[in-house]
C-alpha cells in the first residue's frame, strides 16, 4: 500500500465534498449529534490540512489556529484545497515517514498517524457529504485504509467517545460502508432521519 496515494486521494475526495458546502447549510445536522455542520467543517479543515502538514513537520497545530472559523472566510473550499496542497507536499517529503511523531506524549510512527489522518479525511469528508445532501466517493484503497485505521484504533476512540459502538453492516458491504459502521457511524444515515 502507498499510503501517500491513499492521503491524497482521500484528501481529494474531501476538498470535493467541502467545495460543494453551501453556507446556508451551516446550522444542518450531522452524523455527529453534537456537531452542526459549520462545527464539522471547522473541524475538517483543521486537522485534515492545517494539523496534516504541522504533523509532516513534526510540529503540533497552534491554539490559534484551533480557534479559527474557517468557514467564516468567503473562499474557505479554495483555501482548505491549498492548505491540503501543502500538507501533501510536505508528506511527500520521504523523511516525513522516517520520524517518530509525538501522540499524546507517546512516540508514534508516522505512517501510523498518516494513517490516522486518512481515516480522518475519509470519516469527517463522509459525515459532511451526507449532511449535505452530496454523494461521497473515494477510493476504495483510501477507504481501506481508513478500515484498518479504525479498525486498529477503535476501542481505544471509544472509550474517549471518539466513537461510538460499531453499527452492523453485511460482511460484504462495500468498504466505505465498513469503515464507517466500524467508527459506529450509520452508513445510511440522513438528515432528518
Amino acid at each position: 500500500m502507498n499510503m501517500h496515494s491513499e492521503m491524497t486521494d482521500a484528501a481529494g475526495a474531501a476538498a470535493t465534498t467541502v467545495s460543494n458546502v453551501r453556507g446556508d447549510q451551516f446550522d444542518g445536522p450531522t452524523p455527529d449529534t453534537e456537531w452542526d455542520v459549520r462545527t464539522l467543517l471547522n473541524h475538517l479543515i483543521l486537522w485534515t490540512s492545517y494539523s496534516a502538514e504541522c504533523r509532516a513537520h513534526g510540529e503540533s497545530v497552534s491554539e490559534e489556529l484551533m480557534a479559527k472559523d474557517f468557514a467564516a472566510e468567503p473562499d474557505f473550499a479554495a483555501g482548505y484545497r491549498a492548505q491540503l496542497d501543502r500538507a501533501l507536499a510536505a508528506w511527500g517529503d520521504p523523511a516525513a515517514w522516517e520520524r517518530d511523531l509525538n501522540v499524546m506524549g507517546s512516540p508514534t510512527p508516522a505512517a501510523d498517524v498518516a494513517a490516522l489522518l486518512i481515516a480522518e479525511m475519509v470519516l469527517h469528508a463522509w459525515d459532511l457529504a451526507a449532511a449535505t445532501g452530496q454523494a461521497y466517493i473515494v477510493s476504495d484503497a483510501a477507504a481501506e485504509a481508513a478500515l484498518a485505521a479504525v479498525e486498529a484504533n477503535a476501542e481505544l476512540f471509544r472509550q474517549y467517545k471518539g466513537f461510538a459502538e460499531p453499527v452492523p453492516v453485511p460482511a460484504d458491504a462495500p468498504v466505505l460502508d465498513r469503515v464507517l459502521a466500524a467508527s459506529g457511524r450509520d452508513p445510511g444515515w440522513k438528515p432528518g432521519a
